[in-house]
């Protein structure tokens, strides 16, 4: 699993139109699913990202010092299958991201997970599979990417025996 976090002052999701989702200051994260992904990548990308410490503490002056839960703020998931596109010549390819069929409920999954994690009501997200404007106004800007398991995506032809050994999560 892929996600890239980027600091906002706010963000929003809008569907043909229409507001579906908004935050204020906090992180919105743009969810990539390889078909290789497991609910051990989804524990590990919620729990990094709600971890992360990427503001400052206003009280003693430090810089990177606070996470979005110490701070109370939003987090903004929109699933994005093409953070797993390759370029093949100048057409992009994306057979290695998950299918939509599985990756619909997983992707689900995840939101839950991130609700289950952190105050329900603070994650938000867009709208599985549809065309979506993701409107942001950076704070920074800082942006993240986090990989679940490097080698895993990176090993394609590797056992599962050998891709297990390689998954280490922190």
């Amino acid at each position: 699993m892929r996600a890239v976090v980027q600091r906002v002052a706010s963000a929003s999701v809008e569907v043909e139109g229409r507001m579906v989702s908004e935050i204020g200051p906090g992180l919105l994260v743009l969810v990539g699913l390889h078909e290789s992904d497991v609910e051990s990548d989804a524990e590990y990308i919620c729990r990094k990202v709600l971890n992360m410490r990427l503001f400052p503490n206003e009280k003693t002056g430090k810089a990177w010092d606070q996470s979005v839960v110490q701070r109370n703020y939003g987090v903004l998931l929109v699933s994005q299958f093409t953070l797993y596109g390759i370029l093949k010549g100048n057409k992009p390819d994306f057979h290695v991201a998950m299918p939509p069929q599985r990756a619909k409920p997983f992707y689900d999954s995840l939101v839950d997970r991130f609700r289950r994690s952190y105050n329900a009501d603070a994650i938000k997200d867009g709208i599985f599979g549809a065309m979506m404007k993701v409107n942001l106004v950076n704070d920074g800007p800082v942006t993240m990417q986090l990989d679940s398991s490097q080698s895993t995506k990176n090993n394609c032809g590797a056992t599962n025996e050998e891709q297990n050994i390689d998954n280490v999560t922190e």
